[in-house]
């Protein structure tokens, strides 16, 4: 191989020359001078220890690592070099991980709060404000990798809040008896209507597996004049006669993921679309418009049952299975 100037060099391998001196300058590689010639030359020697450098710094080794290695002749040193940076990369993938899991928390936090057209407050986020709590500023600059101890703290409480027994339900379609009121205290008077239209038409003697579903109606619920709405439905047999106020509709069924809770848990709904948004085989599919939860639905669990007995003090869980509309992801 013939020898090369600094600009063929700096051509040749895409290095500018003044990184070129910067390797000479730490001993990496080492130019010649001819006598009759007054710029630098670099020799076969040069050349290759120059393209094991450049294949090294792809490989995100450091220059004094990188120093180690080349002079390293039984290369154990960098053996143990290697898997030392494998060692700190793993960590870094996981500390990525932990933050991405921290931006996602941050995005389905958004999303709710678009959908719901309330604008979105991290202060008055409990979970969030305990993730964020554990993690501090950088001092000196934004690429200063977070403390590994503070990102394990936080994505243990991310992942504490994920969603364990989320079941996959297709609900076949019904009829419904429905009722909805915008007033005051909406869920007491339609629950009220609703218990006084299974006492009188006996429906848990009709129907014993009927159910009763819940919604905001409008969703969020609150209008400006402070007012906000709900609205339920009761599974009826098609041919049953509803009276007024309450009307029929139909439900056309459909994919549902659902999660029990106990009564008021409702902020479960949040981790609830939060499993939907990240499950492999699963994601949302929200139905109807923003006005009626988007498909989202509230089954009150052995509520005609309890109507029916009369509301005994005893057998009553205050159970509610919470219905997110799913379809399946295109694989």
């Amino acid at each position: 191989m013939n020898t090369l100037t600094i600009s063929q060099v700096s051509r040749l391998y895409d290095v500018t020359p003044r990184m070129l001196r910067h390797y000479e300058k730490l001993g990496l590689i080492r130019a010649t001078h001819r006598e009759d010639y007054a710029y630098r030359i670099y020799d076969e020697n040069a050349v290759r220890r120059l393209q094991q450098i450049i294949i090294l710094r792809k490989l995100r080794i450091p220059l004094k690592q990188i120093q180690v290695i080349l002079e390293d002749d039984e290369q154990l040193k960098a053996l143990e070099i290697m898997r030392e940076n494998i060692a700190e990369l793993n960590d870094e993938i996981d500390s990525l991980d932990k933050i991405r899991n921290i931006l996602n928390a941050f995005i389905q936090r958004l999303d709710i709060s678009i959908r719901s057209r309330k604008r979105f407050d991290m202060l008055e986020d409990t979970e969030l404000n305990e993730v964020i709590g554990t993690l501090s500023l950088p001092k000196n600059s934004l690429k200063e990798s977070l403390n590994m101890t503070e990102l394990d703290k936080a994505d243990q409480i991310i992942r504490e809040h994920k969603l364990d027994n989320v079941r996959i339900l297709n609900i076949p379609p019904f009829t419904v008896a429905s009722y909805h009121y915008i007033g005051e205290n909406p869920e007491e008077h339609v629950g009220d209507n609703m218990d006084r239209f299974i006492k009188e038409s006996r429906l848990y003697e009709i129907k014993p597996d009927s159910r009763y579903f819940g919604f905001n109606h409008p969703n969020p619920g609150v209008r400006e004049d402070g007012l906000y709405g709900y609205e339920v439905w009761v599974t009826v047999p098609d041919d049953l006669e509803v009276p007024p106020p309450l009307v029929k509709k139909s439900f056309r069924g459909g994919l549902y993921a659902a999660y029990t809770i106990k009564f008021p848990e409702f902020h479960y709904w949040q981790e609830l679309i939060k499993w939907a948004g990240t499950n492999e085989n699963y994601e949302p599919d929200y139905r109807g418009n923003d006005d009626t939860m988007g498909g989202l639905l509230e089954e009150h669990l052995n509520w005609v049952y309890a109507s029916h007995m009369g509301w005994p003090e005893n057998g009553i869980d205050g159970q509610l299975d919470l219905l997110l509309p799913i379809k399946r992801r295109n694989l």
